[in-house]
């Protein structure tokens, strides 16, 4: 499966929400043909798997899939354990909406299916500026991923260099809300609430809610979220 390099791929996390959207945008800028990756993990907020796959057609993704797991049989998040709430207020540390080894999991689908692709980028919108204090966001982790990604696959010994890419990670929310303005991407499509309801509809008042308003509030742009 050789590619010209006008046809180099990219395989692109998205989870639906606006930073995952943004970083799919910014993928395809760069010429790259976008395989999207989204991943039913057992996360209350199902409506974002349908604004993946919304964000995924509008902005021309070669293929979506979509993985089944359970990360909610091990528990230990407010994400996946209906039993725990969703805090509505600020809190310190790391959230309890911290879903345990989430990025290393779906890193790690993503990057058997950039091996199969023979494509040498992942893009995950992963930040480290406005975020919810969650360690896997961290550009020390990225690079520590990265640098396991190269020993761990044939791709990598081969000399085919992977790339963890992460064109959002130094960008303020209102920063990637601009980015992707600048780019066309339809705001509107994308759900980031974590407890959103089944029609895709806010509760505003979650942290992803927050920064997420904040985000467009600071951009001077028009926040298309639909609340309940």
């Amino acid at each position: 499966m050789s590619q010209t390099k006008s046809q180099k791929r990219a395989v692109v996390l998205a989870s639906g929400g606006l930073d995952s959207t943004t970083a799919l945008a910014i993928a395809r800028s760069e010429g790259f043909e976008c395989y999207s990756i989204s991943f039913d993990y057992g996360q209350r907020m199902r409506a974002e798997l349908v604004a993946a796959e919304r964000a995924a057609k509008a902005l021309g993704s070669v293929e979506h899939k979509v993985i089944t797991l359970d990360l909610g049989a091990i528990g230990g998040s407010a994400l996946t354990d209906t039993s725990i709430d969703v805090p509505e207020t600020q809190t310190q540390g790391v959230p309890i909406t911290y879903v345990p080894a989430r990025n290393t999991v779906f890193l790690s689908i993503a990057l058997g299916w950039a091996e199969v692709l023979e494509a040498d980028d992942i893009f995950i919108g992963v930040n480290a500026v406005d975020y919810s204090g969650y360690p896997d966001c961290r550009p020390d982790y990225i690079a520590a991923y990265e640098s396991m990604a190269n020993l761990a696959t044939r791709a990598g010994t081969e000399g085919h260099r992977l790339r963890i890419r992460t064109p959002l990670i130094d960008l303020s929310k209102a920063e990637i809300v601009k980015r992707g303005v600048a780019l066309g991407v339809d705001y509107a499509l994308t759900v980031s609430c974590y407890q959103a309801d089944d029609d895709g509809r806010a509760c505003g008042v979650c942290d992803s809610c927050r920064l997420r308003r904040f985000g467009f509030e600071a951009a001077g742009v028009d926040d298309p979220t639909r609340y309940r």
